[in-house]
């Protein structure tokens, strides 16, 4: 008996929805038929990110803000009854050599990039328990090896391959699966997020493109199409993986 019909569409909650990576991988999963909440700071990236894909529902959230997961999980609940998803996604750079942090640059990148998404996947817990759901972080390849100058934004990234592959064998007989992409160098727009004028951002994709083997800048479509397979049914049996997704870089 074919019961594919009778399937629910997938839930997905993506954070850091409004550009590059996450815009990308909410409309991946939204073609794929899932529902997305997208999330994110300001409303109007979101709504571009929405714009003509019925699929995606914005949420404007700032999950560093205390009482915002729990916040973000109640409206998931309330509107879709369930999580099958959750992309944690959002990230941010506070570039700076060691003697020139300050205790907010440090603060920025530990609350976004680590605190935020142990308190959602904690938030989302029971949802996903009851969906056999899979949580899928997004780290970076460069996070594996030494960067100078952000230093920083590198290690809240390994922590969370870390947390990746610990959370994947505490929750495993909870039935939840947990797994990692790490981009490499991708076309978004975090250089101009974090204030680098085009003459700097030049210099980094430079430096990106002589130590990526493939000799190129990667899409956010790309690593989209990654973050989408390991959250499909069919990697059912995958759990605890790392996959980077940068032209070779984190090998050569």
């Amino acid at each position: 008996m074919n019961t594919t019909a009778s399937q629910p569409s997938r839930i997905v909650v993506v954070t850091g929805a409004g550009t590059g990576i996450g815009r990308a991988t909410a409309r991946a999963f939204a073609a794929e038929g899932a529902h997305v909440v997208a999330i994110g700071r300001r409303a109007e990236p979101l709504r571009e990110t929405a714009a003509g894909h019925g699929r995606i529902t914005p949420l404007a959230a700032d999950i560093t803000a205390e009482g915002e997961p729990d916040r973000i999980v109640r409206e998931v609940r309330a509107t879709h009854g369930r999580l099958d998803v959750l992309v944690n996604n959002a990230g941010i750079v506070r570039s700076g050599a060691l003697g020139t942090l300050t205790p907010e640059m440090i603060a920025d990148q530990l609350s976004t990039n680590l605190v935020a998404p142990v308190l959602l996947a904690q938030a989302a817990l029971p949802l996903l328990e009851a969906s056999g759901g899979v949580i899928v972080n997004v780290s970076t390849s460069v996070g594996q090896r030494a960067w100078p100058g952000s230093s920083v934004y590198a290690a809240t990234k390994s922590a969370l391959e870390l947390l990746t592959r610990s959370w994947a064998v505490e929750l495993a007989p909870r039935g939840i699966r947990v797994v990692a992409v790490a981009p490499g160098a991708i076309d978004t727009p975090i250089g101009e997020h974090q204030g680098l004028t085009p003459e700097r951002m030049a210099s980094v994709r430079a430096w990106q493109l002589a130590h990526t083997p493939l000799g190129r800048i990667g899409r956010p479509e790309e690593v989209a199409w990654a973050i989408t397979q390991l959250a499909a049914p069919n990697a059912s049996f995958v759990t605890g993986v790392v996959l980077p997704v940068d032209g070779g870089a984190v090998v050569a």
